[in-house]
């Protein structure tokens, strides 16, 4: 289980005034849960995710899971996977080493990787494009690639920042069921960062609202 406490957050200003972006933000999230959190840009839902990935140090409070202090832990060591709004996949890479991609970061000779790889891909309807380079694929083809990279690491926690948000409605409803199949299916801990409420309550268990810098329920 994940489990932030008092998490506290400043921000400075381009004029050089300090803002409280997250202050004494408390949250648990169960293995096998999704939790969505909803909140306008600029609320601080993105340094949150930072936060819990390891990317960003916090000003104040623990970051917790399985009841370890991982506050501290360098990203690499949390097995956390974090899918970025902008699919984040590397153009200089083949589809299949994109995927294969974190495996080789965890130590896994890049000939296993690769065959992990394309298996992976073969699940997400993808088999045919292993060798494409990502900026050949669709929107929908490089956020199918941008999950399997996520998942292939079996990663303990998935953190997920308007993974759709630059999609159109139909595709953007499409995949919003695929997604949740296969998390379902991995039986991990969620959080799923979105600005859209209907996403929000089709996706999480439980969901909240970031306002002044702490979490309101709203389910």
């Amino acid at each position: 289980m994940l489990e932030l406490q008092a998490i506290t957050k400043h921000w400075r200003t381009p004029g050089g005034a300090v803002r409280v972006l997250l202050k004494d933000l408390n949250l648990q999230v169960p293995q096998g849960q999704t939790v969505a959190l909803l909140g306008p840009s600029g609320s601080g839902k993105s340094t949150l995710l930072k936060i819990i990935a390891g990317l960003e140090a916090t000003d104040a409070g623990q970051v917790l899971f399985d009841a370890q202090d991982i506050t501290h832990l360098p990203p690499e060591q949390r097995k956390f996977a974090l899918m970025f709004q902008d699919f984040a996949l590397f153009p200089h890479l083949d589809v299949q080493d994109n995927v294969a991609f974190g495996l080789v970061e965890q130590g896994q000779r890049r000939a296993l990787a690769r065959v992990q790889a394309v298996a992976m891909l073969q699940r997400f309807g993808l088999g045919a494009h292993t060798q494409a380079r990502v900026w050949q694929l669709s929107g929908g083809e490089q956020q199918r690639v941008a999950l399997a990279r996520a998942l292939i690491t079996a990663p303990r926690l998935l953190l997920l920042d308007e993974p759709f948000s630059a999609l159109d409605a139909d595709l953007r409803y499409s995949l919003r069921a695929e997604f949740l199949a296969r998390i379902a299916a991995s039986g991990m801990a969620v959080v799923w960062v979105t600005h859209d409420e209907t996403e929000a309550r089709s996706v999480g268990q439980q969901g909240f609202r970031l306002v002044d810098g702490g979490l309101v329920r709203e389910w």
